[in-house]
């Protein structure tokens, strides 16, 4: 039984759903930003699911009220890197530290090929398993 049948890549909140339009987004970051959070944009061209280190585009923005200032870096983003993936991360500081509230991808490469399951025999009869991107084989820069 195929459990992602689209085959899109699921990280993040609304991962399920069907990419959200700029109005949306739009309402997704009023909502972080009236409840205190900071927003930051990051971009890659390797979603691996242990990747969670991705480049940040800009500054992290803090004491922002207005979401425009967020969908301009987007935007500002979405240019310079049309084909990766981008993703827009909300943090909360009440509790003295930086933690992750919202995540979710705002942008995807035309085609996404996805990731291989790579088995390997270790000592014994042991099985190893990893997870290896397809793209991974092409140089950064190249891969979509």
């Amino acid at each position: 039984m195929m459990t992602n049948p689209t085959g899109r890549l699921t990280q993040g909140q609304f991962s399920f759903l069907p990419d959200l339009s700029d109005a949306e987004i739009t309402a997704q970051i009023q909502y972080g930003l009236d409840k205190g959070y900071a927003w930051s944009v990051e971009y890659t061209d390797d979603p691996h699911p242990r990747n969670t280190y991705w480049e940040m585009y800009g500054m992290p923005m803090f004491d922002l009220k207005d979401a425009a200032g967020v969908l301009a870096e987007l935007h500002g983003c979405r240019k310079a890197f049309p084909e990766h993936y981008i993703r827009l991360m909300a943090f909360d500081s009440t509790r003295g530290i930086e933690s992750i509230a919202m995540s979710f991808i705002v942008n995807r490469p035309p085609a996404e090929p996805g990731f291989g399951l790579v088995r390997q025999e270790a000592q014994g009869r042991h099985m190893r398993y990893t997870v290896q991107s397809y793209t991974t084989g092409k140089p950064e820069g190249e891969r979509y």
